[in-house]
């Protein structure tokens, strides 16, 4: 057993720089666990810096100072910011609001016409199944709303956090922006100086998560604003809360589109029932969702990120369970990091082969 871990550890931990990453990673996820809620501000300001710092190099290509594409990319940011936050925020909680308050009426229709499944289609529903899927459904919906009145009562202190949250990040941006050198660089005088092996993870992870996040940024802007304007045109109810939760659902890969079916789906079949402008909203949306699978995923995703469909489930699912949405959201990012590490990290029998071969 000992040879055995002696030969573990002299196999993949025989540079000095492995073992350095190897320690960076654990206080890094470390901090990440302990102070994660802490530090959501920074890092949330961090992520959108980085974003943003794509947008300041196009707009370099046309010939602009750095000053002047900071500050239109910044001013970009902060409109779009304040556009979110007075604007749309307060509409989609209104319409949230209006849904709750309607939904005993929502119920009682979709009770009526489920009790009229038995006498369209006898053999295969009877009355009896009908009551006990509507006790049922009756039984879970008190408990969330149970769960709900809980939850707003002892939520109350966190709106305080949310409002620091919302003022920090703005500023934050500012500063991590105007300052990204000398950030960059007081960070990397904590690393050794020799670093092949951070540089290559370093490289690829950068275009990876450039190209997945800034195109999943798109995505739910095109996709939710297409989804807005579809339902406003159909006039289904709740058209702005809906969207935003179509938007929001390309986070999730393959389940998302799924689950945002299920409300879609019954508020269209509670305001139309069973007829034609329900199915024809059925099938707009579908449409949408294959226009979004099959034509703008490729053309915004330029290269996609190389992971088996199993990987990104498990992914979602160990992230999203450490971090929450944050962790939904950047769990195909963080599989890819870890991919990257595993497939660059140094072997010292790798290393001993690929001398071997430049010899012979």
């Amino acid at each position: 057993m000992k040879k055995l871990v002696h030969d573990f550890f002299d196999r993949y931990f025989h540079d000095e720089e492995s073992i350095i990453l190897v320690l960076l990673l654990s206080v890094a996820l470390l901090v990440l666990l302990s102070l994660g809620n802490v530090l959501a501000p920074l890092l949330t300001a961090i992520v959108v810096a980085y974003l943003m710092q794509g947008l300041v190099n196009v707009v370099l290509k046309y010939g602009l100072s750095a000053r002047a594409a900071f500050g239109l990319v910044y001013a970009l940011f902060f409109g779009l910011f304040l556009i979110g936050l007075f604007y749309l925020l307060p509409r989609a909680w209104d319409q949230l609001r209006r849904l709750v308050g309607e939904l005993p009426n929502l119920l009682s229709e979709w009770q009526a016409s489920l009790m009229l499944l038995p006498e369209r289609y006898p053999s295969l529903f009877s009355e009896e199944q009908i009551q006990e899927f509507i006790l049922g459904v009756r039984g879970e919906l008190g408990s969330y709303g149970q769960f709900i009145l809980e939850y707003s009562l002892a939520s109350i202190p966190g709106i305080i956090n949310w409002i620091i949250f919302i003022i920090l990040v703005p500023i934050l941006v500012f500063f991590v922006m105007k300052d990204k050198s000398q950030l960059i660089e007081w960070a990397g005088n904590f690393l050794p100086r020799n670093r092949p092996l951070m540089s290559k993870i370093w490289v690829e992870m950068d275009h990876q998560i450039a190209n997945y996040v800034r195109g999943k940024g798109l995505e739910i802007l095109i996709l939710g604003l297409a989804s807005f304007f579809l339902f406003e045109v159909l006039g289904l109810n709740y058209a702005l809360l809906l969207s935003v939760l179509v938007g929001l659902s390309v986070v999730v890969p393959y389940i998302g589109a799924t689950v945002v079916t299920v409300p879609v789906a019954a508020i269209a079949y509670v305001q139309w029932g069973m007829g034609g402008e329900f199915y024809t909203a059925i099938i707009a949306y579908g449409i949408l969702q294959l226009i979004d699978g099959n034509v703008l995923v490729p053309i915004i995703f330029s290269e996609a990120v190389n992971l088996h469909p199993v990987a990104i489930i498990a992914s979602v699912l160990v992230f999203g369970g450490i971090w929450g949405l944050g962790g939904v959201f950047f769990a195909i990012p963080l599989a890819t990091l870890v991919k990257a590490v595993i497939n660059s990290w140094p072997s010292k029998v790798a290393h001993g082969e690929l001398q071997h071969t430049q010899e012979g």
